[in-house]
């Protein structure tokens, strides 16, 4: 068996990160493993811009981006194998890869950091009815095939789901000369990035028709056309309201799914918000010495963001392999997501273990304008932050301080919540 301080399962920008991280803070022992045959996880299909304006104060594209990452992790020498499939994780922070190269590996870590990144929904998650054709894609495969493989999915296009990868993918597939014929959104808002409406949709003249879903597909062989319906109240179709639209193509984005089959056999507890993994102000989940970070925890809107946060896992993961014992484990606060707000990362704040700060993410569950966010620290309210506009597709994030922590030593629960201006 082999054995290493750290192990990071996954290579794309979380993992790589944290692997930087943890090696700055004196961790000579790190091993990423990455099931790809290159490092730079999904960024490497990502050839649009609009990476890095956070973390380098530059506009880059995705293989750009995880490049700088890539060149830094082979700068520092840090171990990775590539091709590696992770098969087994359990309690006991053993894992059990496999691999052309060595075949069936068993690895044992004194911590081990998840950084699986989030897969996408597919047709059979959505109960569309119709015939099973080919022409049907989730839109990241769309973008593999055609950013990657120079090979277009097709000519005439619908998207269904308006989140960020749909959104990329319509302005793509009209730059590659196919006609988007529109993105249809179930929800009454859209679900991505409000800078992704404008520069892919509006830009191009795609229509987004939100509150519509596809009720019917039609085609033998190939697609041949989808039946398009406005919804309730209740997201139930309108009877009256159909609408047959001529295509070959359907692409889906239609949602994100933490990858957390691994967190699950080593009995790590998931969020039923999120699908990720329950953590607290370190980032280390209910079992010790395993964290997680990146969109395996939560999906991230900002690649600059999972890098902020995989900094953090691997600062963190490197103080528990020294020793540093995150203290107070039983007498955690509970962070609670209320009126409005959907979930938080963390679930639970430690104050022995905060400097100076924590930074608290979260995204609220429908569209409201001129709102604020309040934080109660049990029932006091301690901010409040005034909003013009608060959308699903945003994250939102609250930052509380060492000195609020220290004025209410006695806080069993931090409640955020969307309030009245």
């Amino acid at each position: 068996m082999m054995e290493y301080d750290m192990v990071i399962i996954g290579g794309g920008p979380a993992g790589l990160a944290a692997a930087i991280s943890a090696k700055e803070e004196g961790i000579e022992d790190i091993l990423i493993l990455e099931r790809d045959s290159q490092l730079g996880g999904i960024l490497n299909q990502c050839i649009h811009n609009g990476f890095g304006l956070h973390t380098f104060k530059e506009e880059l594209t995705g293989p750009e981006y995880s490049h700088r990452y890539i060149k830094k992790v082979l700068d520092m020498k840090i171990s990775y194998k590539l091709n590696t499939m992770v098969i087994g994780l359990d309690s006991d922070k053993i894992i059990t890869a496999v691999n052309g190269e060595d075949g069936i590996l068993e690895i044992k870590a004194k911590a081990i950091i998840l950084a699986m990144g989030c897969r996408e929904r597919p047709r059979g998650a959505l109960n569309i009815p119709g015939s099973r054709c080919a022409g049907i894609f989730t839109a990241g495969t769309a973008q593999k095939f055609v950013n990657v493989e120079g090979y277009m999915p097709g000519k005439e296009v619908i998207v269904l789901g308006s989140g960020d990868i749909g959104l990329i993918m319509a302005r793509r597939m009209t730059l590659e000369g196919a006609k988007v014929k529109a993105v249809v959104e179930l929800m009454p808002y859209s679900s991505g990035l409000k800078r992704n409406i404008v520069q892919c949709l509006d830009d191009f003249d795609i229509p987004l028709k939100l509150s519509h879903t596809v009720i019917d597909i039609k085609g033998k062989d190939r697609l041949e056309g989808v039946t398009i319906a406005k919804v309730d109240k209740n997201r139930k179709p309108v009877k009256g309201t159909e609408e047959y639209i001529s295509c070959d193509t359907l692409l889906l984005s239609v949602g994100l799914i933490p990858e957390n089959e691994l967190s699950r056999n080593a009995d790590v507890k998931l969020s039923k918000v999120t699908n990720g993994p329950v953590v607290n102000e370190s980032l280390e989940t209910n079992i010790e010495g395993i964290f997680a970070c990146g969109n395996v925890l939560h999906v991230h809107d900002l690649v600059d963001n999972v890098s902020i946060e995989s900094h953090m896992a691997g600062k963190n993961a490197a103080k528990y392999i020294k020793g540093m014992n995150f203290k107070n484990k039983k007498d955690a606060i509970i962070v609670e997501a209320v009126d409005g707000a959907r979930y938080t990362v963390p679930k639970f704040i430690n104050p022995d273990n905060i400097d100076k700060f924590v930074e608290i993410r979260f995204r609220v569950g429908n569209v409201f304008k001129n709102k604020a966010i309040a934080i109660y620290f049990d029932d006091s309210r301690e901010l409040k932050l005034k909003k013009r506009i608060l959308t699903p597709g945003e994250m939102e994030q609250v930052r509380i301080t060492r000195a609020m922590l220290d004025k209410y030593p006695r806080c069993k629960k931090i409640t955020i919540k969307v309030e009245e201006e």
